[in-house]
């Protein structure tokens, strides 16, 4: 008889399925859909954690799954590294890398993702949107050099059609609803199945996001508590981040009204990249 397939699942809150749970509060998420959707016998195994951080998917969740000897993983983890003060790209670079290094070495095949753009649907003041994103992109960048360097599968989740979609996301705005969560699965899917995988179409739920006492309920219940807890790690730091941004683009644009040539170069260098890029 053919061994089943293991799919572990590691990470943070997206992976472990926030936004998508019963009334019991069990969380199912994009990797229980997905692994729905395997036509061949399959074992499946979540061990992420809402909160988690690179360092412990690597030193605690890796250990968990790896005593399974999974073909097929997901490592989907940045989001809590660039809520903290101390959030160190080169730290998480070298956590990912580790992870990926450990589970390639046994033949197992990596799935990664790539992190939305928070900004698109979560309003936020100028400053703390423009630290936002340039903690985001450095959590892709070391992202998508690790799914270079491993071969890995990485959903390109910005590129993905109508990803901003309301109804893709849940009322927190941060994680992605049942459909959210079930449209994940779907184009995991499909890339898997580019790699060989015998996986279906993943099944879309009518039933989606909750009612609006429901969503009243969890933000009172859960995502007032998550906020006052990481207000007292990160605002503090954002005040010392957006007096350095502003410092920032005051000096820029010094620089720029000082200085009238570098004004001229960069108008001039515009239409020489176009016609490069056209040929």
């Amino acid at each position: 008889m053919t061994q089943p397939l293991t799919l572990a699942v590691i990470g943070d809150s997206a992976a472990s399925g926030v936004g998508d749970s019963d009334a019991n509060g069990n969380h199912f998420g994009w990797g229980y859909h997905l692994a729905q959707a395997f036509n061949e016998p399959l074992i499946y195994i979540n061990a992420a954690r809402p909160g988690a951080r690179s360092g412990e998917v690597l030193e605690e969740q890796l250990v968990k799954v790896s005593v399974h000897d999974p073909e097929l993983v997901a490592v989907v983890v940045g989001g809590n590294d660039l809520l903290r003060s101390n959030f160190s790209p080169t730290v998480f670079e070298s956590n990912l890398r580790e992870t990926l290094i450990r589970l390639v070495s046994t033949g197992a095949t990596v799935m990664l993702l790539e992190l939305h753009d928070p900004t698109k649907i979560v309003p936020m003041p100028y400053l703390v949107g423009r630290i936002c994103r340039r903690r985001v992109a450095a959590v892709n960048k070391a992202t998508s050099k690790m799914a270079q360097d491993f071969g890995a599968i990485m959903l390109p989740t910005r590129s993905l059609e109508n990803i901003y979609s309301r109804s893709k996301w849940h009322v927190d705005r941060m994680h992605p609803s049942k459909l959210g969560h079930q449209f994940i699965a779907s184009e995991f899917a499909k890339m898997l199945r580019d790699r060989g995988f015998d996986v279906g179409d993943v099944a879309i739920s009518p039933v989606n996001n909750r009612s609006r006492k429901d969503s009243i309920l969890w933000m009172l219940r859960n995502g007032t508590p998550w906020f006052a807890k990481r207000s007292i790690d990160l605002f503090p730091g954002l005040i010392w981040l957006s007096m350095a941004e502003i410092v920032y683009l005051v000096r820029s644009r010094f620089a720029r009204t000082s200085n009238p040539l570098t004004q001229i170069q960069v108008v001039q260098s515009k239409a020489p990249v176009r016609t490069l890029v056209s040929h």
